[in-house]
């Protein structure tokens, strides 16, 4: 058991969710700042962005990204907004259009892999850019790693200063077609974490639909931080839609602390992963 404060980090929408998934999604930006400032009462220290444009399709719109960031900094003082740069809002270098308004974090892809319908593709080329794009800005980057590789590669960065400080790794497990929700693998990454980074770097385990709240508890348990959100899971279980963002934040913070982890405040959350005072 770890006493290790507990990051709780709330993907608010994604790019797939819809209404018609789940009424609770928030697609708006004033329906994601009002969802996102629930999610924070109930404990998540970090918000992780994506937007929509009018027909609720994904989109990377960089004016769209700054209105959230305002508006979720207004309303919930402190908390950290990671914006995402994931390849399913956008195509090449529009990715990270959003970068130069100077985050606290982004999401860093460090390589390609299966989805359940096509190919994720994250090309050498623009993971240099991206990771450039976020030193230039004063961005760090979550690493996020949907295979083995990815974790290795985000060492090889650092090594070469492509990378500042120690990279905080989220695992992504349970996609259809890449890394599984498997306890062996979960255990086999935060071995590899430790082994490359140190026994204290912080790191992060997601896992989709599902595998949620398992892969919550064995991140709670281990001595990682927990995300959680309607961008991965929009139920409470089999039968019932989660209602809210909050509610599945107020889950995941239960499971911290059953494992006898206190919820990290913002204040804490910056400092263990090396950001800037807010």
């Amino acid at each position: 058991m770890s006493e290790t404060p507990c990051i709780i980090c709330v993907a608010i929408t994604g790019s797939l969710p819809t209404k018609a998934d789940n009424p609770a999604v928030p697609i708006t930006v004033e329906e994601q700042v009002a969802s996102t400032r629930e999610a924070f009462e109930a404990g998540a220290t970090i918000a992780h962005c994506h937007v929509r444009d009018d027909e609720g399709k994904p989109t990377s719109d960089p004016e769209r990204f700054a209105q959230l960031k305002a508006g979720i900094e207004a309303a919930c003082p402190g908390m950290i907004v990671q914006l995402s740069t994931g390849g399913r809002s956008g195509a090449g270098q529009a990715r990270g259009g959003m970068l130069p308004l100077a985050p606290d974090m982004a999401s860093l892809s460090v390589g390609s892999n299966n989805f359940p319908t096509r190919v994720y593709e994250n090309p050498p080329d623009l993971v240099e850019w991206l990771a450039s794009e976020m030193k230039t800005y004063g961005v760090k980057p979550e690493i996020e790693a949907f295979d083995l590789s990815h974790i290795y590669q985000a060492k090889a960065m650092a090594d070469r200063g492509a990378l500042e400080g120690t990279p905080y790794v989220q695992f992504v497990m349970g996609v259809k077609n890449a890394m599984p929700a498997d306890k062996r693998v979960f255990d086999i990454y935060v071995e590899t974490v430790k082994l490359l980074f140190g026994a204290d770097a912080p790191w992060c385990a997601a896992g989709i639909g599902r595998h949620q709240i398992e892969v919550n508890e064995w991140a709670a348990a281990a001595g990682g931080h927990l995300r959680t959100g309607l961008e991965d899971n929009i139920r409470l279980d089999r039968d019932t839609l989660a209602p809210s963002n909050a509610a599945l934040v107020t889950r995941a913070a239960e499971v911290a602390k059953r494992h006898g982890r206190p919820i990290a405040t913002p204040e804490q959350a910056r400092r263990m992963l090396g950001l800037r005072a807010a």
